[in-house]
């Protein structure tokens, strides 16, 4: 598949865990968005200082790197292990620090995974959250239910899963540039973005 030579595709990790199942399937799909032809990057919130989202101090800690490398990024995965059947504390608090300048017309793409059943609820939150900041999501996501049993060390145990995650970051680089649909009914509602 042809690609823009400056296309750049990072993923924000919204495990904490030092041996995510998360981290390891994003980290795949960034393979493939390598191997497309992408210049990728893992957005590890470990590595960042964000105290819990204040309106007041919008800027505190690493947040303005983050909104940086996030604004910078042609396209975004955004993964997260499925918690209460929702995503996880560390991406909601990294995405309260974004809005309408990071994502905006940006092209999203979905990973989630759980311990129990397929993470379902935990992607369709995102993607929600994502209407509202008026991104384009891809249509492909990856779920991974029983993570525990998905991986043998960083591989995956299972060919059609893994094709499943590296088809996320094939299209994460193939739609980059894509043509965004009109802004959306909830963003337009979504007056906190801005």
């Amino acid at each position: 598949m042809p690609t823009d030579d400056d296309t750049t595709v990072i993923a924000l990790c919204g495990s904490l865990r030092d041996g995510s199942y998360t981290r390891r399937a994003l980290q795949h799909a960034l393979s493939a968005a390598a191997d497309a032809g992408a210049a990728t990057e893992l957005v590890d919130l470990r590595e960042y200082d964000l105290p819990v989202y204040d309106a007041d101090d919008d800027d505190a800690g690493d947040a303005p790197a983050l909104t940086r490398t996030v604004r910078e990024a042609d396209a975004v995965l955004l993964g997260t292990p499925m918690y209460h059947g929702s995503y996880a504390t560390p991406l909601k608090n990294a995405l309260d620090y974004c809005g309408f300048d990071e994502f905006e017309d940006k092209t999203v793409g979905l990973l989630a995974v759980s311990g129990g059943h397929f993470p379902v609820t935990a992607l369709e939150h995102l993607r929600s959250v994502c209407r509202a900041l008026n991104a384009w999501v891809i249509p492909h996501q990856a779920a991974i239910p029983q993570a525990y049993d998905a991986f043998d060390g960083d591989t995956f145990v299972d060919d059609g899963l893994a094709e499943r995650v590296a088809t996320l970051g094939e299209r994460a680089v193939q739609y980059a540039s894509i043509e965004p649909d009109p802004t959306s009914f909830e963003s337009q509602a979504n007056v906190g973005a801005e």
